[in-house]
């Protein structure tokens, strides 16, 4: 499992308030007995796990006061399967609260667990971006095998783990016909290695794909840079909680292409903030668009700035995570 968006920020919010923070991630943990073990060794006395069913069920019987935040798919995909569902509800009853990024996620939580009404809180992603101001983007576009001036060209940034549910294959043929026809745009895709196999699957694609690129994860200033200085950042997924590659591409002035899916529509705007899709013929219409009317691309990326600004404030979100640990805090001295 890849870190979920804004894993590091969670950890700054609450070492400001004072607490020592342990990340660790789910997928090296494979059963309960080594959160036991681990509690054990460090003394925790709390703990806050995200991703209702990946984290979650980890903390279940450990007698330390937890919360959850959910991820996306453990609302989109997980609740689908009985046996997951059934596991979620248990962990809900036992968590003291639980963060949804979004209302409709919200309302999606509560429509399956109705126990859990009361302890279902509303908290978007706060952003916060720092371009690393050393990176180089010719240097970049030479290591992603693109080797025409910069001046020229029109780079989409797909940033995304290379997991099925992110779906980066989406686009690559429709991407490859119109790169055939105009060969000055390229779709980079940058990303952790996930699901390995997956990812040699994504990589064999790529390779016979025109106009198509892959490099792997980035260090987040650099990423920042790269949104920074592409021509618009694109989201393919089949599921998405909140992405916060979305929200830092708005933050940093960058134009937005979403595929139209219910995480994704709940921060951008057709034609307001961002620009939605249904397919990927559909995806490439829009990004000749985009290209050819400077003027909607300024609009867009004046109205995703201002709403980042308006609704994902980092202070906000330190705010209230700082307030929901208090909550366990009280749970751990009763």
């Amino acid at each position: 499992m890849e870190p979920l968006p804004g894993e590091w920020a969670f950890r700054d919010h609450l070492e400001a308030a004072g607490h020592v923070c342990i990340l660790k991630d789910a997928s090296d943990l494979e059963s309960s007995s080594e959160i036991a073990k681990l509690i054990e060794a460090e003394s925790l006395e709390a703990a806050v796990a995200l991703h209702l069913y990946r984290g979650g069920r980890l903390l279940q019987g450990h007698g330390i006061p937890f919360g959850i935040i959910f991820g996306g798919t453990d609302l989109n995909e997980d609740v689908n399967h009985g046996e997951k569902k059934k596991v979620m509800g248990k962990v809900l009853e036992e968590a003291r609260f639980a963060v949804a990024f979004t209302e409709s996620m919200k309302e999606m939580a509560q429509a399956q667990w109705p126990h859990a009404r009361g302890k279902i809180y509303v908290q978007s992603q706060g952003i916060v971006t720092g371009p690393n101001s050393a990176f180089n983007w010719n240097t970049f576009l030479h290591q992603s095998g693109i080797n025409q001036s910069a001046d020229n060209l029109h780079i989409f940034l797909l940033v995304c783990g290379l997991r099925q549910v992110k779906d980066p294959l989406y686009l690559v043929d429709a991407f490859s016909e119109w790169h055939r026809e105009e060969p000055n745009v390229y779709m980079v895709i940058v990303g952790p290695e996930v699901d390995p196999v997956f990812t040699r699957e994504v990589g064999a694609r790529v390779k016979r794909a025109a106009g198509v690129r892959l490099i792997r994860e980035m260090p987040q200033g650099d990423l920042h840079a790269a949104l920074k200085n592409c021509f618009a950042v694109v989201n393919s997924s089949v599921s998405e909680g909140m992405s916060a590659a979305i929200l830092e591409a708005m933050d940093l002035e960058v134009p937005v292409l979403a595929r139209n899916i219910p995480g994704n529509a709940a921060v951008v705007k057709h034609e307001v903030t961002g620009l939605l899709f249904s397919d990927p013929q559909e995806f490439v219409q829009l990004a000749k668009r985009l290209v050819s009317d400077p003027a909607l691309e300024r609009e867009i990326v004046a109205n995703g700035r201002e709403y980042v600004r308006a609704c994902h404030s980092w202070q906000a979100e330190r705010c209230t995570y700082q307030n929901l640990i208090r909550t366990l805090e009280g749970s751990i001295q009763d």
